[in-house]
């Protein structure tokens, strides 16, 4: 199969949780025959921040306007496939381009699913309109649950599923380094996180000065007071995620508000972590339970109180319980796998292409 992904970067994971996603992701789906190709835009902010500028796995090409999209036309004609993902700059008219132009399946992968409709909710139409949307034969969406029949019935979706994300099996799995850290979290920095990191972590290292805490990555504003006992890493390139998991005693995994009201969101770090067999304390969200079972793979932590008592205990076994459950169904060959089947099987016949407007490329 050729399959072509228009995404919103694969070079950079400055930032961002696209990067390792889609890298994840399609590393799985070459190693199982496919040729893959991704156009990314060419943005200084992750031009200036390229940690995998030649992967090893599909082609790279960038992109630095919607004209030079249209070079790729006959490309994205003749592929049996065409990914667009969610955030894409101009995502709009890059979607009108694919659907007036692909012959093969085109689906739209969103790893923002939550937050694309509530952006929606407000007219808010950045990458996606509500009358693009039934002109993907496939809508894979980072979340499950209830919000795949919202896709399907209040946008019109011809086939919503869920396709989360996973983990590298072969870069993430417990590495024999000195514990430096009692809990750590990874993530960039948002405003709708921050409060629950506050209380889950910032809030424990105070009442815990003897404890050892690591917060990593981009973007956290300059007036936040972070503890003595808390040491900030500006960025942690992937390469070295697996390192900060296997150093640290316990992980914190903070998710999105938009991802909690629609439950069924896990993040890439519960996988990474869980496949570094690093026990996970968690917030709470429909839906976690399909994923970690909560009190044997997974601590959820509602206060502060609740992390200070998990830091006591011994989660050595948590931490493999987590693993095993990874490795048995959230591993980039399983998705992989899954993507393979739902491109194969998809339907042209029920998707409604060839109006739209697609004056700019």
């Amino acid at each position: 199969m050729k399959l072509v992904v228009l995404g919103l970067t694969l070079s950079s994971s400055w930032g961002n949780g696209h990067a390792t996603t889609f890298r994840a992701l399609l590393s799985a789906f070459a190693r199982r025959g496919h040729e893959v190709l991704f156009l990314e835009r060419d943005k200084p902010w992750y031009a200036d921040h390229r940690d995998l500028p030649d992967p090893d796995f599909c082609q790279l090409r960038y992109y630095d306007s919607l004209a030079e999209l249209a070079e790729w036309r006959e490309t994205i004609a003749e592929a049996d496939a065409v990914m667009v993902g969610s955030y894409v700059p101009e995502g709009v008219a890059v979607g009108e381009f694919v659907q007036r132009h692909a012959q093969g399946v085109v689906s739209f992968y969103d790893i923002d699913t939550p937050v694309t409709l509530a952006k929606l909710a407000r007219g808010d139409f950045e990458y996606l309109t509500p009358e693009l949307m039934p002109g993907y034969d496939i809508y894979f969406s980072f979340t499950g649950g209830p919000t795949l029949a919202r896709l399907k019935v209040d946008y019109g979706s011809p086939c919503a599923k869920a396709l989360y994300c996973s983990v590298d099996s072969t870069r993430y799995e417990p590495l024999s380094v000195p514990k430096r850290w009692d809990l750590s979290y990874l993530g960039t920095y948002s405003d709708d996180r921050q409060p629950t990191l506050d209380r889950l972590l910032l809030e424990t290292a105070r009442r815990r000065p003897d404890l050892r805490f690591a917060v990593a990555g981009p973007q956290y504003p300059d007036s936040i007071v972070w503890p003595g006992n808390v040491e900030r890493i500006e960025h942690l390139p992937p390469s070295e995620h697996a390192g900060f998991y296997s150093a640290s005693h316990f992980t914190l995994n903070v998710t999105r508000a938009d991802m909690i009201a629609a439950g069924w969101s896990p993040s890439v770090r519960l996988f990474e972590a869980g496949a570094c067999g690093t026990p996970i304390i968690s917030d709470r969200w429909d839906g976690i339970e399909d994923v970690l079972q909560p009190g044997c793979a997974i601590i959820l932590a509602d206060q502060t109180e609740d992390v200070v008592a998990a830091l006591e205990g011994d989660a050595s076994r948590l931490g493999q319980a987590a693993r095993e459950a990874v490795l048995a169904g959230h591993t980039a060959d399983c998705r992989a796998a899954q993507l393979e089947r739902d491109l194969a099987g998809a339907d042209l016949s029920r998707t409604p292409r060839g109006d739209l407007c697609c004056e700019q490329i």
